[in-house]
């Protein structure tokens, strides 16, 4: 048995709804329950032994005081738990998994929850407290998730600069828009996902439940040729390069050896080898997640050829391709079941929802990268290894 090591037991994401789709009438508490709830009921783990649960969310006005206890507590977990919400933006639920694997490393918790939720389709617009006269209400989402707030410029605008400066053509990027698209389609139809997705539910009116990806339409990435650039009129980035926006939670079941060892001898799904954060200038987030790999990699004593999969949040197109250009990485290894340009981008979720794909991407003995990149220049990085479901803690 190693104390020193963190284990993943169990893992589960709800469904990624395209804003205003199939999960709009779901709040970001509630998805998060569900993901929740899924990972635990995985795990093996009794929930009485949870002692704390960190999730992320990126757009929090309007959800009520402290949401992650809120799905902690609708997932059925006591009421006694504790319970923090993390704002990293893009990659809040992606750190929200490196601050539960801390706790357990410093040995001040043996069973912990974390991820990630949001629901954009119900962030409010906010009106300022003196606001008269005819001032328009401000989006809630672009004000606090979209928008740089040094200079007002959009994200898309601040990758549209990355994008330049590495000459990266529309081409390039439409090109990959249309690979990842193909392989998030292709996914969806063999039912790629269905180990990791836990279906939600309607509790009220109509019963309803979604069980798979709310993908993208077709007919978006068959005119990508004739798409204009979105955020600025000399830029290369299109609508189809571009995430978008939405709905979902993921969440992940860490503990340490012990528990592992009492309670999930069957359940094992991966090691947590390294984790690592970056940041670069607030316009440059596009070249963070370059940079948090590097640290990674070098805390787990691995090259970048020992990889054998990565899960590179696809913000933009463009944050996908200089990241393989910064780490010179085998494009054959990267997001092989599509991300968020095929299925859009619940900033808060993003980031455990890769690790969430990856963990059952890997076979037993491979190791996997999870990057994402924020708003604010940032990026998180997680190095992973698959476990045979019966090893030895």
């Amino acid at each position: 048995m190693d104390a020193s090591t963190v284990y993943i037991v169990g893992a589960a994401r709800t469904p990624v709804g395209q804003v205003n789709g199939p999960l709009s009438q779901f709040s970001a508490t509630q998805l998060g329950a569900v993901a929740i709830r899924g990972a635990v009921e995985r795990s093996g783990v009794p929930p009485e032994l949870v002692s704390h649960v960190y999730m992320g969310q990126a757009l929090q006005a309007g959800a009520g005081q402290s949401p992650s206890k809120q799905a902690a507590v609708y997932a059925r977990l006591p009421e006694t738990i504790e319970a923090t919400t993390i704002n990293k933006v893009c990659a809040s639920g992606l750190k929200a998994v490196t601050l539960a694997a801390q706790e357990i490393l410093l040995g001040h918790g043996s069973v912990l929850v974390a991820g990630g939720m949001e629901s954009m389709s119900n962030v409010p617009s906010y009106i300022d407290k003196d606001a008269a006269g005819d001032k328009q209400p401000r989006d809630g989402v672009k004000t606090d998730g979209l928008q740089n707030p040094y200079d007002g410029l959009s994200m898309g605008a601040c990758a549209d600069i990355l994008a330049a400066r590495f000459r990266l053509s529309k081409e390039s990027q439409d090109e990959y828009a249309l690979a990842t698209f193909r392989r998030g389609a292709r996914a969806v139809d063999v039912d790629m996902f269905g180990d990791e997705i836990v279906p939600v539910s309607s509790q009220t009116g109509t019963a309803t439940q979604v069980s798979t990806d709310d993908i993208r339409g077709k007919a978006l990435f068959q005119r990508l040729n004739s798409l204009t650039p979105t955020f600025s009129a000399a830029g290369t980035i299109t609508e189809g390069s571009a995430c978008t926006k939405a709905d979902g939670a993921s969440a992940v079941v860490l503990t340490n050896g012990q528990v592992a060892q009492e309670h999930c001898r069957n359940n094992l799904l991966a090691r947590i080898v390294s984790f690592a954060d970056a940041a670069a200038k607030p316009k440059e987030f596009a070249i963070a997640p370059a940079k948090a790999v590097e640290i990674a990699l070098e805390r787990a004593g691995l090259k970048v050829h020992q990889i054998s999969l990565w899960e590179i949040n696809e913000a933009f197109a463009a944050v996908v391709l200089i990241t393989k250009e910064l780490l010179g990485l085998d494009a054959h290894k990267i997001n092989v079941s599509g991300g968020a340009i095929a299925f859009g981008h619940p900033l808060g979720s993003s980031g455990s929802r890769i690790l969430v794909s990856l963990l059952y991407q890997l076979s037993p003995g491979q190791y996997g990268v999870a990057a994402v990149c924020n708003a604010g220049g940032g990026a998180t990085a997680v190095v992973v290894q698959r476990l045979a479901a019966d090893s030895t803690p």
